[in-house]
């Protein structure tokens, strides 16, 4: 099973997107989990976090639990648990929230993770927790024990280590301390009450309460078992007292923190340490310091090697002393630094030899994204770099880049300047201040040679965006552009054509935004709707010279060889979705096409379904996620690490993909109440032929002699007939059939709908036909993998209100055909 989310980040329980690798699942716990996210997001949450009924579970359900459990983490080890139960609020982690995000899985609805998002769960587990605690009379810890019994831990022991800074000789050599304390009872100011640990001893021998002691000191018996650290220092009995530490000790204790942690022990350690850790020395490799120009898959980005800490760059005289140094914890630049001069050396080592390796160019651009990333595509393992030891980071120039890519709203004032003089001149529409963004980042990666996705919701304008770019591009090729732009073109260069593939039920579309919007674009359509198969099969090279754009579809590039034998200017792909099998016929052709520069359209999640996204970023930028093995293993690879993080793979395609929801807050102020898309559906062969037909019949007739009631009734009836003919040949033939294939319409309503299954939204379809109410319902329901509704004259009226109320249910039925 798999866990899924809405928009409205609401979280349910859905079937698999695609096939994933795990065991027989416990009915029972299946069942406890799916009653609990029926109750709420919240709910469900916890009900993961706390049920250990089973742990063969999908990437999904395993990163849902962990954020319960990172939530009940936090919950447990707040500081004050004697305040009142009913006052409990969580706050996250420091960068917690982010590093959440950006490890998510794919998982259906994974294309509305955000921060935001997380952070409104999180917020959301605090209005279902404080809605528990507030008939709780007791106090938050009181509550913890009875509401998360295996979370609770009975005391709070504190483990505390401090600097000492006192320039003595003596402390010189032991410049830590470390003291365990107990904490007892809350002062009058509101505060707790610490005291040594072996403070505990007297107090509960004094009592006689042994029960109590060793409840108390049961989180660090637990700890003990899983840490030789703190097992000598409880056997020897030192746990009771203050000590003064070396580096290598105080490093030591530093190493088990996350141990004492989870046993329930809270670790204090000075306030300038992030993350309960010193800072770290790492070997820092800088890709793209000098990146300003052409990008592209072809180009190099030049490589400086060093050690830093804290991003600062330590002087040969501090590598010295880290070097000589036999302590792991080192005194430089006014702090304490972790080191491990073995470590650091073989990264130098291997990162200098690299940079010598591509000293006479630099590093590619495609392996110098997957550095940045994290991503060890086509690698071992084990050749992967040590992050502890070694980070990899973007020179300013390249960083700048990214931010662009990243951020449509970071391009620059130039680029800014640049589209809106020529589409205030060009573009016969005024473009929403979104759309504008959208465009000066498609020019962004046009300028720089990159490919890309634009992935905005149905209904945003992905269209008007495209022809922005494009008479851009028309208008700026022949004149200098910006800092990332290209140089103009040679005298007596003729400009390259764009090639733009879409469905065929797209043609007509694409075609009317065109001549609306963008007349001084020149268009070819290069289709048998539109030309004889002995045209297409022998059309001259010439007839493209000064035609701006070919439109073409799918279909058409296989069976046109010449397509892929000349150069495109771009090659833009609507619908993109139809490349997502790299096995299929049109896939192989498409992605033979030599272009400059490529684009993809479409509104489908596609981070969500691993396989499409490969299949799409072959075509879009080859070779990024390597071959389709290499990529295969390298999923497998984040899978397996612990915790499973795909992190990686999504930082290394998110620069490449621009998504705009219509829930995003920044998009909904710029829209209308509704947008009313037209789309123009092509006739199949079998349904021209029949359509041709009864126009001649119809002509036949009304070219007789008739009398108007009669001639009234005639029209009516072919009218009918061809309603009919358009909806689906086997409707007016009555032959049952109903091949999908066979109908314009049916292709269509399969683009629109796959989409908005992909996307977890809802559609309602409207017939004037009662009898092909089944067929749509069968044909839907295959492609939302669960059933819709149905409403038509013959619906008893007691049950039309419930569908109506059930269908606009957030977890409803998906579709609603109506009649």
């Amino acid at each position: 099973m798999e866990i899924a989310l809405l928009q409205s980040g609401t979280l349910y329980i859905a079937a698999p997107s695609e096939p994933i690798e795990q065991g027989v699942i416990d009915p029972d716990w299946a069942k406890k989990i799916g009653e609990a996210f029926d109750r709420g997001s919240a709910a469900g949450i916890l009900e993961l976090a706390t049920n250990t009924g089973t742990t063969d579970i999908s990437p999904s359900v395993k990163y849902w639990k962990e954020f319960g459990q990172l939530f009940l983490s936090q919950l447990c080890t707040q500081e004050d648990l004697e305040k009142p139960a009913d006052t409990c609020h969580v706050s996250p982690a420091d960068n917690a929230i982010h590093a959440l995000a950006e490890s998510a899985p794919p998982f259906i609805g994974a294309e509305n993770m955000t921060a935001a998002l997380l952070t409104s769960l999180w917020e959301e587990l605090n209005q279902f927790l404080l809605a528990e605690a507030r008939p709780f009379s007791g106090t938050l810890r009181d509550f913890i024990k009875k509401r998360f019994p295996l979370w609770a831990h009975v005391g709070r022991v504190y483990f505390h280590l401090a600097e000492n800074k006192k320039n003595t000789k003596a402390q010189a050599k032991t410049p830590f301390a470390f003291l365990a304390t107990y904490t007892t009872h809350v002062a009058s100011a509101a505060r707790v009450q610490h005291l040594p640990l072996g403070a505990a001893l007297k107090e509960y021998a004094g009592q006689k309460n042994k029960q109590a002691l060793l409840a108390l000191l049961k989180p660090v018996q637990r700890a003990a078992q899983e840490s030789p650290f703190l097992k000598e220092l409880v056997d020897s009995g030192k746990i009771y007292q203050p000590i003064a530490w070396q580096p290598s000790q105080a490093l030591s204790f530093l190493k088990a923190v996350p141990q004492f942690e989870a046993n329930g022990i809270l670790v204090r350690v000075p306030n300038s340490w992030h993350a309960k850790r010193p800072a770290r020395a790492q070997v820092t490799v800088q890709i793209g310091n000098n990146t300003t120009t052409r990008l592209g898959a072809d180009a190099l980005l030049d490589f400086d090697v060093g050690v830093c800490i804290d991003g600062e760059r330590l002087s040969d005289a501090e590598w010295e002393t880290i070097r000589k140094s036999d302590e792991k914890l080192v005194f430089l630049k006014g702090k304490w630094v972790e080191v491990d001069s073995q470590k650091l050396q073989q990264m130098l080592h291997r990162w200098q030899g690299a940079a010598q390796a591509t000293k006479q160019g630099g590093v590619s651009f495609i392996e110098g994204m997957r550095l940045l990333s994290g991503a060890n595509i086509g690698k071992a393992d084990e050749d992967a770099p040590t992050a502890e030891w070694s980070q990899v980071i973007a020179g300013s120039g390249l960083a700048s880049i990214i931010d662009s890519l990243q951020d449509p709203k970071k391009t620059g004032h130039e680029i800014q300047r640049e589209i809106e003089a020529v589409l205030g001149q060009s573009l016969k529409a005024t473009l929403r201040h979104y759309q504008t963004l959208g465009v000066q980042w498609l020019w962004l990666l046009h300028s720089l040679g990159l490919g890309g996705c634009l992935a905005d919701d149905m209904g945003l304008g992905k269209t008007i965006q495209v022809i922005s770019l494009l008479l851009v591009i028309k208008e700026r090729r022949n004149s200098p552009v910006g800092a990332h732009g290209r140089a103009p073109l040679h005298q007596g260069q003729i400009p390259l054509p764009h090639l733009l593939i879409v469905p065929a039920s797209l043609l007509g579309n694409w075609a009317t935004e065109i001549e609306r919007f963008a007349p001084g674009l020149t268009y070819r359509i290069l289709h048998g709707s539109f030309l004889s198969r002995e045209a297409l099969e022998s059309l001259p090279s010439e007839l493209f010279s000064g035609v701006d754009l070919v439109i073409t579809t799918y279909q058409s590039v296989f069976k046109m060889a010449w397509l892929t034998e000349r150069e495109w200017g771009c090659v833009i792909l609507d619908e993109a979705q139809a490349i997502k099998n790299p096995e299929a016929r049109q896939t192989r052709a498409v992605k033979k096409l030599n272009a400059k520069h490529k684009l993809i359209l479409t509104g489908t999640p596609i981070e969500n379904r691993l396989g499409d996204l490969w299949s799409l970023f072959d075509f879009v930028c080859p070779g990024l996620l390597g071959s389709s093995a290499q990529f295969n293993q390298f999923i497998k690879s984040l899978a397996k690490r612990e915790p499973p993080s795909y992190a990686p793979l999504r930082k290394l395609v998110a620069p490449y993909i621009l998504r705009r929801l219509k829930t995003d807050k920044a998009i909904i102020a710029d829209l209308p109440d509704k947008t009313e898309l037209t789309a123009f559906c092509s006739l199949s062969k079998r349904q021209a032929a029949l359509y041709q037909r009864a126009v001649e019949e119809l002509t036949r007739q009304l070219d007789t002699p008739l009398e108007d009631m009669k001639r009234r009734g005639i029209i009516l009836a072919f009218l009918l007939r061809l309603k009919q003919i358009c909806n689906h040949p086997s409707q007016w033939l009555g032959d049952g059939a109903f091949v999908p294939e066979e109908s314009g319409k049916f292709a269509r309503l399969s683009e629109i709908c796959e989409t908005i299954a992909a996307r977890q939204e809802k559609a309602l379809i409207f017939t004037q036909f009662r009898e092909i109410i089944p067929i749509l319902h069968d044909y839907l329901k295959e492609m939302f993998h669960r059933p819709g509704l149905i409403l038509h004259g013959g619906t008893p009226i007691g049950e039309r209100k419930q569908r109506v109320d059930a269908f606009q249910q957030e977890l409803g039925p998906p579709y609603f055909i109506l009649s």
